[in-house]
C-alpha cells in the first residue's frame, strides 16, 4: 500500500501541469483550478490503493477531478437555493407576521368599536367608514350636524384612548 502511495504521489508531480488545465478549463478561473488540483491530489494521495496498478494514472485523477468539481457545482446549487428558500422563507414571515400584525390590531379596533355606545359607533360608521360627509350622516340619522360633529370626535377620543395615542 505504501508503495502504491509512493508510486501515485511520484507520478501525479509529473501531471501537475495537465491537471492544471483541466481544472482551468473546468473553474474558468485560477484561484478554484488551483484549489480544485490541490482537492484532487489531496483525494488521490488518500485513496492511493484505489489506484489500479497499470492503467493510466491520468485518466484516474482526471475522474477524480471532474467528480470534485460537479461535487462543488451540486453544493452550490444546493447552498444557493437553501438561500433562496431561506430568502423567501423570511420574506413570507416578514409578510406573514406583518398580516398577522395587521389582523391583530384590526380585532383590537373592532373590539374597541363595538364598545363605543351606539350612537358614536353609528355615526363614526357612517362617516369613517361609509364616507358619508357630516351633513350627510346627520340627515341620514335626523340630528343636528352639530351633533354627529360631537358624537365622531367623541367616538375618535375614545377610540384613541382605548388603542394608544398613535391610533
Amino acid at each position: 500500500m505504501a508503495a502504491r502511495r509512493s508510486v501515485v504521489e511520484r507520478e501525479m508531480i509529473a501531471l501537475l501541469p495537465r491537471l492544471r488545465r483541466f481544472a482551468l478549463a473546468l473553474c474558468k478561473t485560477q484561484d478554484v483550478a488551483d484549489d480544485l488540483v490541490q482537492e484532487t491530489c489531496e483525494r488521490a494521495i488518500t485513496r492511493a490503493e484505489q489506484f489500479e496498478e497499470g492503467t493510466r494514472l491520468d485518466r484516474w485523477m482526471f475522474s477524480i477531478m471532474s467528480s470534485r468539481w460537479k461535487n462543488h457545482l451540486r453544493s452550490q446549487k444546493v447552498r444557493a437555493a437553501d438561500s433562496d428558500d431561506e430568502v423567501l422563507t423570511t420574506i413570507i414571515d416578514e409578510r406573514e407576521s406583518g398580516r398577522a400584525e395587521r389582523l391583530q390590531a384590526l380585532s383590537e379596533v373592532e373590539r374597541a368599536l363595538l364598545r363605543l355606545p351606539l350612537d358614536q359607533r353609528e355615526t363614526l360608521m357612517l362617516t369613517s367608514i361609509e364616507g358619508l360627509s357630516y351633513r350627510e350622516a346627520a340627515e341620514t340619522l335626523d340630528v343636528a350636524i352639530g351633533t354627529v360633529m360631537s358624537r365622531v370626535s367623541r367616538a375618535r377620543l375614545t377610540l384613541a384612548g382605548e388603542l394608544g395615542a398613535g391610533a
